[in-house]
């Protein structure tokens, strides 16, 4: 079983370095850490008294695993989860913030499990993912990762402007959908054609 270490650092790699753009409500980003975040967090890297684009391109990676370890794992209380949850809920926390927690809610209550969709780990949902593993040990991880995918594609349905993120220029997965299904096993993948008709109402 991987680290938290570990699974931070492949978020990290997953998330790149420094990008700021005008189509992602994030805004100014580096090793998947937002401005927001960092202002958030008070991480006034050159100590002028605001966190600037400046503070987000001097963020190392080793700092943003640290942020990712306390921030979206450690303090969100994804370790409570049943194990064959956590990377996926912890890398889609950094993606989507409390947003990944809701989808795993939303998941718990179309399994029969009763659950507010609020998106906090508390000991409701704790109890609920831990009963829907014991039920569907070999199940839940993949349905996670489907809800996810589903996740990704209903903003870019919403929102022209984030089907870059969904689909590349050549028509093919992009990036939000093949990180999504870095946690689905294989049979579960949507084929080329499969993923051609689910976006094909796009323009």
């Amino acid at each position: 079983m991987q680290t938290v270490r570990e699974i931070a650092t492949e978020i990290v790699g997953r998330e790149g370095g420094f990008v700021n753009d005008p189509d992602d409500p994030g805004g100014a980003t580096n090793h998947g850490v937002t401005i927001h975040t960092m202002r958030a967090l008070g991480i006034d890297l050159d100590r002028d008294g605001a966190v600037t684009i400046s503070d987000v391109r001097a963020l190392t990676k080793e700092h943003a695993i640290e942020i990712f370890e306390k921030h979206y794992f450690e303090k969100p209380l994804i370790a409570l989860l049943p194990p064959v949850l956590q990377a996926s809920v912890f890398d889609m926390y950094v993606n989507a913030g409390a947003n990944a927690v809701k989808i795993l809610q939303r998941l718990l209550r179309d399994m029969g499990r009763s659950v507010s969709v609020d998106g906090v780990l508390g000991p409701q949902t704790i109890g609920a993912a831990q009963a829907a593993y014991l039920e569907a040990p070999t199940y839940i991880a993949d349905a996670y990762g489907i809800a996810r995918r589903n996740y990704y594609f209903r903003i870019a349905d919403r929102r022209a402007a984030s089907r870059k993120y969904a689909r590349t220029r050549a028509g093919r997965k992009g990036g939000w959908i093949k990180r999504a299904e870095e946690f689905i096993s294989p049979r579960y993948h949507l084929s080329h054609q499969q993923f051609h008709q689910r976006v094909a109402a796009w323009v």
